[in-house]
């Protein structure tokens, strides 16, 4: 039997949910925030723009990303991307669905910095709720689902079809 797509928004929700739970758990002290507060920063002018980190791979980074986003190796030892950045200027990373990126803002904490934060949902929820992705500079609609498995927290029109 095929589940209609109201109950499969409901358990895309659900899963969603609980994952951001898991992440929590397993990253306790890293700070999060969600879509509308990272959509609030970005137009914000009155404040000082967040340096937005993409932590995914860079075939996953080439399909789309947030407009403003550096692309950051997630297993990498050299902060460099990071370094430059005023201790002042929020840092929000952010990844598929939040583990790589909670991971990077993990490190990024006890390396010094400040005003680390971990979006929450990453950048299938900040898809899923019809935010601005683009591809280079231009607006797309398509995400890198990840794997066959993750890529099922996607909006089916939002996906890719690369894993």
């Amino acid at each position: 039997m095929f589940l209609n797509q109201r109950v499969f928004s409901q358990v895309r929700s659900l899963t969603f949910n609980f994952l951001k739970l898991l992440i929590r758990f397993q990253f306790p002290t890293v700070e999060e925030i969600n879509c509308n507060q990272l959509a609030q920063l970005l137009s914000d002018s009155a404040k000082p723009r967040p340096l937005v980190l993409d932590a995914r791979s860079q075939a996953e980074y080439a399909v789309s990303h947030i407009e403003t986003a550096v692309r950051i190796d997630p297993l990498t030892e050299d902060l460099a991307a990071v370094a430059t950045a005023s201790k002042d200027r929020p840092i929000v990373v952010y990844c598929a669905v939040g583990y790589r990126s909670a991971k990077l803002a993990q490190k990024l904490d006890k390396a010094g910095m400040k005003c680390i934060y971990n979006l929450s949902g990453g950048i299938f929820q900040w898809a899923n709720e019809g935010r601005s992705i683009f591809q280079d500079d231009r607006p797309t609609q398509l995400v890198h689902p990840y794997n066959a498995i993750w890529g099922k927290l996607l909006k089916a029109t939002y996906h890719t079809h690369e894993c």
